[in-house]
């Protein structure tokens, strides 16, 4: 069978790179560099402090519920004491034939804002348990660029 990297991995893909490209660090101002594909819980990282983020691209206009990543690795970070990871949203989209782009940093993300669920059993990865961020609405976040 054919390995075909899926429109969303390659939108995450994109949208990882943008926020290296137009953001710096939210905590000392110095650049932000990729981590590893398939680095554990963590997209980025600053090159010059230890600040560790994860990134999620979404092609719409804010919103208060986003798809999240598997669900074993965050569970054992969790049940292991470790916080949330923080969070670093790039949302796309267009409006009257603009493009628009906000990309929000969400410094601490409780743990009731993680909703789980499992994938069906007919799905490409069959059984597999993931989580979304909801009530986004309802957490503090700093805009880290906006047009």
């Amino acid at each position: 069978m054919e390995n075909k990297i899926s429109n969303n991995k390659i939108n995450g893909n994109q949208g990882e790179q943008e926020v290296v490209d137009l953001v710096k660090c939210p905590n000392c101002g110095k650049e932000l560099m990729l981590l590893p594909t398939n680095y554990p819980l963590y997209d980025l990282q600053c090159i010059g402090c230890n600040f560790r983020a994860q990134v999620k691209t979404n092609r719409s206009k804010p919103k208060k519920e986003i798809f999240g990543a598997g669900w074993d690795i965050m569970e054992k970070v969790l049940k292991s004491g470790y916080i949330t990871p923080p969070l670093i949203v790039n949302f796309k989209w267009k409006e009257k034939d603009q493009e628009r782009q906000e990309i929000r940093f969400y410094p601490f993300v409780p743990k009731d804002s993680l909703k789980k669920y499992q994938l069906s059993s007919t799905a490409r990865r069959a059984n597999y348990k993931m989580f979304r961020y909801v009530g986004l609405d309802k957490l503090p976040f700093f805009i880290l660029f906006k047009k």
